[in-house]
């Protein structure tokens, strides 16, 4: 069992949309859950209670981590979601996510973008709209990843005004600094849950463009050196989860490069892998106990090309016992599916695959949900063969 001791933020993630308030309640007799309380986010207790009453299972707290892929922002996504020449609206993508979202105590994202200002464009050097953050931020995304290839699409400044505008939403980040103290804030970044002590580790095989400075500046996969220096300073973590960018682009199947990486990365503290951009789910593999999930794939994003419209959201659950002890639950996942415009409806919308099966009298475009259904069995072999 490890035991946080450097380098720790307070996780203020309270209810989804009250962000930056932190709800503290100190009793003399007692800290109680009420029976009206839904199910809390972080730290969060709801007033007013009819009456008290004691967690019904007190000896344990559970951590819920929600992990999506790349949230991409292609140009047929930003015309597609503007409604005036200043104002874009993306309530779609998630609608059917949200409460799955909101409910886990920590969601995390990968923001394959920059928000380096107008004028906004999509591939190949990615510049969206502020509001684009905004709504991922209000949805519950706790933290954004930015260790891609794409962060320096904009160069420099495009990376530190992304940076400015994150910082601007509350949210926590991770993968980039813009300075040496932020570096050291978020590599790794450590966050605490009732006790129970987490880093994240977000790192990159590289990036498209290179600004020959030193700062802003990403972890890159080569740099062994320094990811083990953060991965030191997360030895006394209750749970370290590694979030690498890599991969190849558009295989179903991990590489032998990423498996290499996997298992030194394991080897230096990682509890559990979950990788990001192929634009596909890759299979899942366990090494020495540990998952390993290669890629998840978009999250959202306009690409149609074949298994670029299916994606994972895997939840991972640690038990903390309140005698300090830790338990790692088996992960989970679920498939989802990006419809574009023409599809399920006219909009960029995320769908639980498996709540949609049957639905195809529902679709605007019937041969899109038979694409689904395709994609979902090739999909399912891979993973279920592993």
């Amino acid at each position: 069992m490890r035991s946080s001791q450097n380098g720790i933020q307070q996780l203020n993630i309270m209810a989804k949309g009250h962000r930056h308030k932190t709800i503290i309640l100190t009793s003399v007799i007692a800290t109680v859950l009420c029976c009206c309380t839904a199910k809390c986010h972080a730290q969060e207790i709801k007033f007013p209670c009819p009456f008290p009453m004691f967690p019904l299972n007190p000896s344990t707290d559970t951590l819920e981590i929600c992990i999506l892929g790349d949230m991409m922002m292609h140009s047929g996504q930003i015309e597609n979601a503007r409604t005036n020449d200043c104002e874009y609206d993306f309530c779609s993508y998630f609608k059917f996510l949200e409460e799955e979202i909101r409910n886990a105590d920590i969601a995390i994202a990968n923001m394959e973008y920059t928000l380096a200002g107008r004028p906004y464009t999509g591939y190949p050097a990615f510049s969206a709209p502020e509001g684009y953050a905004k709504y991922l931020a209000g949805l519950g995304i706790d933290i954004f990843l930015t260790a891609n290839n794409h962060i320096f699409d904009k160069g420099a400044a495009g990376a530190e005004r992304t940076i400015d505008e994150f910082r601007k939403l509350g949210v926590s980040i991770t993968g980039i600094a813009e300075d040496q103290q932020m570096y050291d804030q978020v590599f790794p970044l450590i966050l605490d849950w009732k006790g129970t002590s987490i880093a994240l580790l977000n790192v990159t095989y590289g990036t498209n463009i290179s600004t020959g400075k030193e700062w802003p500046k990403v972890l890159r996969l080569n740099d062994k050196e320094a990811i083990a220096a953060a991965l030191s300073k997360a030895d006394s973590c209750d749970f370290v989860l590694a979030l690498p960018h890599w991969g190849t682009e558009y295989h179903l199947k991990h590489s032998q490069s990423q498996e290499s990486d996997a298992r030194w990365l394991i080897e230096h503290g990682a509890d559990a892998i979950i990788g990001a951009h192929p634009h596909v789910i890759q299979d899942i593999q366990k090494i020495n106990g540990i998952p390993v999930f290669y890629s998840v794939g978009n999250a959202v994003s306009n690409m149609s090309a074949t298994n670029t419209q299916m994606e994972l959201m895997v939840t991972l659950r640690i038990v903390r016992y309140h005698n300090g002890n830790t338990k790692v639950l088996e992960p989970e996942y679920e498939m989802l599916w990006c419809s574009r415009p023409g599809g399920y409806n006219n909009r960029y919308t995320v769908l639980p695959v498996e709540k949609f099966i049957g639905t195809r009298d529902r679709w605007h475009g019937p041969w899109e949900y038979d694409k689904m259904i395709e994609t979902r069995k090739r999909i399912k072999n891979i993973l279920d063969n592993e």
